[in-house]
Protein backbone atom coordinates (compact mmCIF):
# COMPACT_ATOMS: atom_id res chain seq x y z
CA UNK A 1 0.00 0.00 0.00
CA UNK A 2 1.29 3.30 -0.78
CA UNK A 3 2.48 5.85 1.87
CA UNK A 4 0.52 8.41 0.26
CA UNK A 5 -3.01 8.90 0.28
CA UNK A 6 -2.63 11.65 -2.54
CA UNK A 7 0.13 12.21 -4.97
CA UNK A 8 -0.55 14.89 -8.49
CA UNK A 9 2.27 14.87 -10.49
CA UNK A 10 2.72 17.77 -13.39
CA UNK A 11 -1.19 18.50 -13.40
CA UNK A 12 -2.14 21.58 -15.43
CA UNK A 13 -5.43 22.48 -15.69
CA UNK A 14 -6.89 25.09 -18.45
CA UNK A 15 -10.59 27.32 -18.44
CA UNK A 16 -11.17 28.96 -21.74
CA UNK A 17 -7.44 29.86 -21.99
CA UNK A 18 -6.81 30.55 -18.76
CA UNK A 19 -4.76 28.33 -16.76
CA UNK A 20 -6.10 27.38 -13.17
CA UNK A 21 -3.40 25.13 -12.30
CA UNK A 22 -0.31 24.65 -13.86
CA UNK A 23 2.85 21.80 -13.45
CA UNK A 24 1.30 21.20 -9.89
CA UNK A 25 3.26 18.18 -8.02
CA UNK A 26 2.43 17.67 -4.29
CA UNK A 27 2.25 14.41 -1.94
CA UNK A 28 0.18 13.77 0.77
CA UNK A 29 1.24 11.53 3.13
CA UNK A 30 -1.51 9.00 4.93
CA UNK A 31 -2.53 9.90 8.28
CA UNK A 32 -1.66 13.67 8.28
CA UNK A 33 -3.09 16.84 7.97
CA UNK A 34 -2.01 18.81 4.57
CA UNK A 35 -2.98 22.38 4.23
CA UNK A 36 -3.91 23.82 0.82
CA UNK A 37 -3.37 27.49 0.91
CA UNK A 38 -3.48 30.52 -0.80
CA UNK A 39 -5.21 33.83 -1.80
CA UNK A 40 -8.63 33.17 -2.91
CA UNK A 41 -8.21 32.62 -6.81
CA UNK A 42 -5.07 30.61 -6.35
CA UNK A 43 -6.62 27.86 -7.51
CA UNK A 44 -7.06 25.19 -4.49
CA UNK A 45 -10.56 24.48 -4.95
CA UNK A 46 -9.80 23.38 -8.91
CA UNK A 47 -6.92 21.15 -7.34
CA UNK A 48 -9.54 19.60 -5.17
CA UNK A 49 -12.09 19.11 -8.08
CA UNK A 50 -9.85 16.84 -10.17
CA UNK A 51 -8.76 14.87 -6.69
CA UNK A 52 -12.03 14.27 -6.85
CA UNK A 53 -12.44 13.86 -10.10
CA UNK A 54 -15.36 16.06 -10.72
CA UNK A 55 -12.92 17.84 -13.09
CA UNK A 56 -10.18 15.80 -15.05
CA UNK A 57 -6.20 17.36 -15.39
CA UNK A 58 -5.31 18.44 -19.15
CA UNK A 59 -2.01 16.89 -18.04
CA UNK A 60 -0.25 15.22 -15.57
CA UNK A 61 -1.52 12.01 -13.24
CA UNK A 62 -3.50 11.96 -10.07
CA UNK A 63 -3.47 9.03 -7.88
CA UNK A 64 -5.70 9.02 -4.55
CA UNK A 65 -5.83 6.04 -1.73
CA UNK A 66 -3.33 4.23 -3.94
CA UNK A 67 -5.55 4.42 -7.37
CA UNK A 68 -6.42 6.62 -10.48
CA UNK A 69 -8.84 9.37 -8.94
CA UNK A 70 -11.41 7.88 -11.15
CA UNK A 71 -10.88 4.70 -10.38
CA UNK A 72 -13.93 2.93 -9.15
CA UNK A 73 -14.97 3.37 -5.72
CA UNK A 74 -12.36 5.74 -4.69
CA UNK A 75 -14.83 8.77 -4.08
CA UNK A 76 -16.86 6.31 -1.56
CA UNK A 77 -13.59 6.63 0.58
CA UNK A 78 -13.49 10.61 0.50
CA UNK A 79 -15.25 13.19 2.87
CA UNK A 80 -16.06 16.38 0.67
CA UNK A 81 -16.94 19.32 2.89
CA UNK A 82 -17.63 22.36 -0.23
CA UNK A 83 -16.72 25.77 -0.06
CA UNK A 84 -19.94 26.39 -1.44
CA UNK A 85 -22.68 25.16 1.53
CA UNK A 86 -25.37 22.76 0.17
CA UNK A 87 -28.36 21.17 2.51
CA UNK A 88 -31.63 20.59 1.57
CA UNK A 89 -32.87 23.67 3.55
CA UNK A 90 -36.47 22.64 4.11
CA UNK A 91 -35.66 18.91 4.62
CA UNK A 92 -35.45 17.77 9.21
CA UNK A 93 -31.60 17.63 9.95
CA UNK A 94 -32.11 13.88 10.91
CA UNK A 95 -33.44 13.27 7.29
CA UNK A 96 -30.68 14.99 5.49
CA UNK A 97 -28.10 13.19 7.03
CA UNK A 98 -29.37 10.10 6.80
CA UNK A 99 -29.89 10.75 2.85
CA UNK A 100 -26.20 11.69 2.56
CA UNK A 101 -25.37 8.54 4.20
CA UNK A 102 -27.48 6.24 2.39
CA UNK A 103 -25.58 7.88 -0.88
CA UNK A 104 -22.19 6.40 0.68
CA UNK A 105 -23.91 3.14 1.08
CA UNK A 106 -24.71 3.22 4.85
CA UNK A 107 -27.32 0.84 6.58
CA UNK A 108 -30.42 2.86 8.05
CA UNK A 109 -29.34 1.10 11.49
CA UNK A 110 -25.38 2.64 10.85
CA UNK A 111 -26.34 5.61 9.78
CA UNK A 112 -28.52 6.33 12.98
CA UNK A 113 -25.95 5.54 15.11
CA UNK A 114 -23.43 7.57 14.08
CA UNK A 115 -26.40 10.65 13.60
CA UNK A 116 -26.73 10.35 16.94
CA UNK A 117 -22.95 10.27 18.15
CA UNK A 118 -22.40 13.18 15.90
CA UNK A 119 -25.18 15.26 16.79
CA UNK A 120 -24.27 14.67 20.63
CA UNK A 121 -20.49 15.50 20.10
CA UNK A 122 -20.96 18.75 18.36
CA UNK A 123 -24.16 20.03 20.52
CA UNK A 124 -27.03 19.14 17.98
CA UNK A 125 -29.16 16.56 19.52
CA UNK A 126 -31.95 18.68 20.10
CA UNK A 127 -32.04 20.37 16.60
CA UNK A 128 -32.78 17.22 15.03
CA UNK A 129 -36.23 17.30 13.83
CA UNK A 130 -35.76 20.91 12.53
CA UNK A 131 -35.77 21.82 9.47
CA UNK A 132 -32.11 23.20 7.85
CA UNK A 133 -33.43 26.33 7.35
CA UNK A 134 -34.77 27.18 10.81
CA UNK A 135 -30.74 26.46 11.91
CA UNK A 136 -28.07 29.40 12.24
CA UNK A 137 -25.14 29.29 9.94
CA UNK A 138 -22.68 27.95 12.11
CA UNK A 139 -25.18 25.21 12.77
CA UNK A 140 -25.88 24.13 9.06
CA UNK A 141 -21.95 24.64 8.66
CA UNK A 142 -21.82 21.71 11.79
CA UNK A 143 -24.67 19.51 9.78
CA UNK A 144 -22.50 19.41 7.01
CA UNK A 145 -19.59 18.82 8.33
CA UNK A 146 -21.83 15.75 10.39
CA UNK A 147 -22.60 14.79 6.28
CA UNK A 148 -19.14 14.54 5.16
CA UNK A 149 -17.98 12.06 7.99
CA UNK A 150 -20.76 10.02 8.62
CA UNK A 151 -19.46 6.85 6.31
CA UNK A 152 -16.09 7.69 8.39
CA UNK A 153 -14.14 8.48 5.29
CA UNK A 154 -9.86 7.71 4.90
CA UNK A 155 -9.47 11.14 3.42
CA UNK A 156 -11.38 14.16 4.47
CA UNK A 157 -11.13 17.23 1.69
CA UNK A 158 -12.38 19.93 3.54
CA UNK A 159 -12.67 23.34 1.71
CA UNK A 160 -12.43 27.15 3.50
CA UNK A 161 -14.30 24.88 6.57
CA UNK A 162 -13.75 27.85 8.88
CA UNK A 163 -15.71 30.11 6.47
CA UNK A 164 -17.94 32.15 8.52
CA UNK A 165 -17.44 30.09 12.04
CA UNK A 166 -17.58 31.87 15.22
CA UNK A 167 -14.86 30.58 17.57
CA UNK A 168 -16.85 28.26 19.69
CA UNK A 169 -17.69 26.78 16.66
CA UNK A 170 -14.11 26.68 14.57
CA UNK A 171 -12.83 25.01 17.85
CA UNK A 172 -15.23 22.69 17.47
CA UNK A 173 -13.62 22.07 13.70
CA UNK A 174 -10.15 22.04 15.11
CA UNK A 175 -10.51 19.22 17.51
CA UNK A 176 -12.39 17.00 15.11
CA UNK A 177 -9.23 17.45 12.74
CA UNK A 178 -6.95 16.21 15.74
CA UNK A 179 -9.19 13.62 16.47
CA UNK A 180 -8.86 12.41 12.92
CA UNK A 181 -5.42 12.82 12.48
CA UNK A 182 -5.05 10.68 15.93
CA UNK A 183 -7.68 8.12 14.77
CA UNK A 184 -4.86 7.69 11.01
CA UNK A 185 -7.37 9.14 8.65
CA UNK A 186 -5.96 11.42 6.52
CA UNK A 187 -7.06 15.30 6.27
CA UNK A 188 -7.14 17.92 3.21
CA UNK A 189 -8.24 21.47 3.89
CA UNK A 190 -7.66 24.34 1.81
CA UNK A 191 -7.72 27.76 3.76
CA UNK A 192 -6.61 31.37 3.19
CA UNK A 193 -6.63 31.54 7.18
CA UNK A 194 -2.55 30.83 7.57
CA UNK A 195 -3.34 31.10 11.54
CA UNK A 196 -5.32 27.95 11.05
CA UNK A 197 -2.96 25.87 8.77
CA UNK A 198 -0.02 26.31 11.20
CA UNK A 199 -2.03 25.57 14.12
CA UNK A 200 -3.17 22.57 12.23
CA UNK A 201 -0.81 21.07 9.51
CA UNK A 202 1.56 18.79 9.66
CA UNK A 203 2.67 19.75 5.76
CA UNK A 204 1.25 22.66 3.28
CA UNK A 205 1.55 23.50 0.02
CA UNK A 206 1.27 27.25 -1.01
CA UNK A 207 0.17 28.39 -4.34
CA UNK A 208 -0.19 31.57 -6.22
CA UNK A 209 -2.07 31.94 -9.64
CA UNK A 210 -2.35 28.11 -9.83
CA UNK A 211 1.13 27.86 -9.75
CA UNK A 212 2.95 25.95 -6.56
CA UNK A 213 5.27 28.64 -4.43
CA UNK A 214 6.67 26.09 -1.62
CA UNK A 215 5.81 23.18 -0.21
CA UNK A 216 7.11 20.26 2.98
CA UNK A 217 6.18 19.90 6.66
CA UNK A 218 5.75 23.16 8.48
CA UNK A 219 8.61 22.96 10.50
CA UNK A 220 10.85 22.48 7.99
CA UNK A 221 9.06 25.18 5.53
CA UNK A 222 9.36 27.75 8.53
CA UNK A 223 13.40 26.43 9.68
CA UNK A 224 13.78 27.63 5.35
CA UNK A 225 12.99 30.61 6.40
CA UNK A 226 14.53 31.74 9.36
CA UNK A 227 17.32 33.91 10.22
CA UNK A 228 15.85 37.23 9.40
CA UNK A 229 13.28 37.70 11.72
CA UNK A 230 13.48 39.83 15.15
CA UNK A 231 11.37 39.89 17.69
CA UNK A 232 12.04 43.17 19.23
CA UNK A 233 10.65 44.41 22.69
CA UNK A 234 11.84 47.47 24.78
CA UNK A 235 10.87 48.94 27.71
CA UNK A 236 10.62 52.40 27.07
CA UNK A 237 8.97 52.46 23.91
CA UNK A 238 10.93 53.41 21.11
CA UNK A 239 12.27 57.26 20.94
CA UNK A 240 13.55 59.06 17.85
CA UNK A 241 16.85 58.22 18.22
CA UNK A 242 15.60 53.88 18.10
CA UNK A 243 13.27 54.91 15.21
CA UNK A 244 15.97 56.20 13.29
CA UNK A 245 17.67 53.23 13.12
CA UNK A 246 14.35 51.12 12.67
CA UNK A 247 14.37 53.14 9.34
CA UNK A 248 17.47 52.55 8.41
CA UNK A 249 16.96 50.89 4.99
CA UNK A 250 20.74 49.47 4.96
CA UNK A 251 20.04 47.11 8.43
CA UNK A 252 16.35 46.89 8.29
CA UNK A 253 13.99 46.06 5.31
CA UNK A 254 10.37 46.21 7.28
CA UNK A 255 8.99 46.72 10.63
CA UNK A 256 5.61 44.87 11.80
CA UNK A 257 3.98 47.08 14.51
CA UNK A 258 0.58 45.11 15.17
CA UNK A 259 1.84 43.77 18.42
CA UNK A 260 4.11 45.36 21.30
CA UNK A 261 6.38 43.42 20.26
CA UNK A 262 7.84 44.48 16.91
CA UNK A 263 8.77 42.32 14.56
CA UNK A 264 11.57 43.28 12.36
CA UNK A 265 12.84 41.92 8.92
CA UNK A 266 16.46 42.11 8.36
CA UNK A 267 17.80 43.65 5.00
CA UNK A 268 19.37 41.45 3.06
CA UNK A 269 23.21 40.42 4.32
CA UNK A 270 22.35 42.75 7.94
CA UNK A 271 23.74 40.67 10.95
CA UNK A 272 21.61 40.77 13.77
CA UNK A 273 24.21 41.76 15.63
CA UNK A 274 24.82 45.00 14.33
CA UNK A 275 21.14 45.83 14.60
CA UNK A 276 21.67 44.70 18.13
CA UNK A 277 24.48 47.22 18.60
CA UNK A 278 23.23 49.91 17.00
CA UNK A 279 19.66 49.55 19.15
CA UNK A 280 21.70 49.75 22.40
CA UNK A 281 23.46 52.63 21.20
CA UNK A 282 20.47 54.79 20.86
CA UNK A 283 19.66 54.22 24.03
CA UNK A 284 17.01 51.21 23.88
CA UNK A 285 16.24 49.41 26.96
CA UNK A 286 15.96 46.05 25.32
CA UNK A 287 13.53 43.29 27.01
CA UNK A 288 13.57 40.98 23.88
CA UNK A 289 15.77 40.39 21.34
CA UNK A 290 15.20 37.35 19.56
CA UNK A 291 15.74 35.61 16.07
CA UNK A 292 12.52 33.76 15.42
CA UNK A 293 11.11 31.00 12.72
CA UNK A 294 8.77 33.86 10.36
CA UNK A 295 4.83 33.20 10.21
CA UNK A 296 3.21 31.14 7.37
CA UNK A 297 1.60 34.25 6.79
CA UNK A 298 4.77 36.08 5.95
CA UNK A 299 6.64 33.28 4.31
CA UNK A 300 3.79 33.85 1.35
CA UNK A 301 4.35 37.25 1.40
CA UNK A 302 7.95 36.87 1.26
CA UNK A 303 7.57 34.32 -1.87
CA UNK A 304 4.70 36.19 -3.36
CA UNK A 305 4.10 39.37 -2.33
CA UNK A 306 0.93 41.35 -1.29
CA UNK A 307 -0.69 40.90 -4.81
CA UNK A 308 -3.79 39.12 -4.91
CA UNK A 309 -3.73 38.47 -0.76
CA UNK A 310 -7.43 39.36 0.26
CA UNK A 311 -8.02 41.32 3.86
CA UNK A 312 -8.84 37.86 5.07
CA UNK A 313 -5.83 36.29 4.74
CA UNK A 314 -3.56 36.78 7.51
CA UNK A 315 -2.06 35.74 10.77
CA UNK A 316 -5.00 36.61 12.92
CA UNK A 317 -7.87 34.80 10.83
Amino acid sequence: MSDLAVDIRDVQKNFDGHVAVQGLSLAVPRGSVYGLLGPNGAGKTTTIRMILNVIVPDRGTIQVLGQPSGAKGVTDRIGYLPEERGLYRKMRVRRVLRFLGELKGMTRRDVDRRIDEWLARLSLTEWDQKKVDELSRGMQQKVQFIGTLLHDPELVILDEPFSGLDPINAQALNDTVVELRQRGHTVIFSTHLMDNAERLCDSVCIIAKGAKVLDGPVAAVRAEHAGRTIALATANGTSDAVEQVLADRSLVDSVNREQRTLEIELATNAPAQQLLQRLVGAGAEITRFEVVQPSLHKIFLQRVGAVGVTEGMSGHG
